[in-house]
């Protein structure tokens, strides 16, 4: 990916405003939600891969990360997150896997439990991504820009889940500052941002219907009416619901037969790695230090411009050289 002039000034706005005024996240409830009914899934017992999971890596494909080798370690780190000789891999979550299915063992009862980005009202990631590389969009859904995400994993940090995924070799980075700034790029479920644009389902909840009908393991629709049926089904079915509370509340909703305590407990003692904790408090306050962030802001965008600079006038040189000899 070569990094024009014009997009180096929209990178470098986007920095400035991030660093300056942080992302504006303030429990913003989005248009629709997501209801996951765990008392009807199955793991898609007899299927190879799960449908969800298939219709997400189909859908998908053409985004997935395609790193340049050799990837090299940046300073000071000695290491690099590299998922692309795992590209098959569907039982966890990765940068070519954005929904996975857990499975345990409650009281001789099988429960399988479909993971993916919770979207939340309030998101961490979006609100310390020190790029803006993340926005939360109208329809509720949170989105990373592979286009400016540098890799740097705050969004990991910050979320509850630890939902993102970083493949290195990949992005922005690359072009500016490969030896020492940046790890690659960040990946999530963005809940298929196109099509809920237009009004269509992500393709995890069609795939779903296609196997389970109408009644299916999944229900998306505008999100006071998931809320509304999801409260409906915990009164009149005894259910329990996560995410609703969580972190301030999310557009992903769980119901399950079994207590989400109990299911954490067992994640836990899986050492799974992405828990379900019950106890999730946002954690996100209005930070605002105006000469600290002046001072991060002006060097960020001073080295960046420095290279880019030098990017340039090696490129404008060469070509003139070029021009020469025609």
């Amino acid at each position: 990916m070569k990094i024009s002039r014009r997009n180096f000034f929209i990178l470098a706005s986007t920095i400035s405003a991030s660093f300056l005024f942080g992302n504006k996240v303030e429990a913003v409830e989005g248009k629709y939600a997501t209801l996951v009914d765990l008392t009807k899934c199955d793991g898609c017992k007899g299927e190879s891969v799960p449908l969800c999971v298939k219709a997400c890596r189909d859908y998908n494909a053409n985004r997935f990360p395609n790193p340049e080798k050799p990837i090299l370690p940046y300073w000071p780190r000695k290491t690099y997150e590299d998922w692309s000789d795992k590209r098959d891999k569907i039982d966890t979550l990765t940068p070519y896997n954005w929904i996975f299915v857990q499975k345990v063992n409650i009281q001789g009862k099988e429960i399988f439990i479909p993971r993916r980005c919770m979207h939340c009202d309030n998101p961490p990631c979006v609100r310390e991504c020190p790029f803006g590389a993340l926005t939360k969009q109208p329809e509720g859904n949170s989105v990373i820009n592979d286009k400016i995400c540098f890799g740097g994993a705050k969004c990991r940090d910050v979320c509850p889940w630890h939902i993102p995924q970083r493949q290195a070799g990949v992005g922005i980075y690359l072009q500016i500052l490969p030896k020492y700034a940046g790890g690659g790029v960040m990946y999530k479920c963005d809940l298929c941002k196109d099509k809920i644009r237009k009004g269509e389902e992500p393709a995890c909840v069609t795939a779903c219907r296609s196997r389970s009908g109408k009644e299916g393991v999944f229900t998306f629709g505008i999100r006071d009416e998931i809320y509304a049926l999801a409260y409906k089904k915990v009164r009149e079915e005894g259910l329990f619901i996560y995410g609703d509370k969580q972190n301030g509340g999310t557009s992903t909703l769980y119901l399950s037969a079994v207590s989400f305590e109990l299911i954490s407990k067992a994640l836990q003692d899986k050492k799974e790695r992405f828990l379900m904790p019950v106890h999730v408090e946002n954690k996100i306050i209005s930070k605002f230090n105006p000469i600290g962030k002046i001072v991060l802001a002006s060097g960020a965008i001073s080295m960046i411009g420095a290279t880019l600079a030098a990017f340039l006038s090696k490129k404008e040189k060469k070509e003139a050289c070029e021009d020469e000899k025609d």
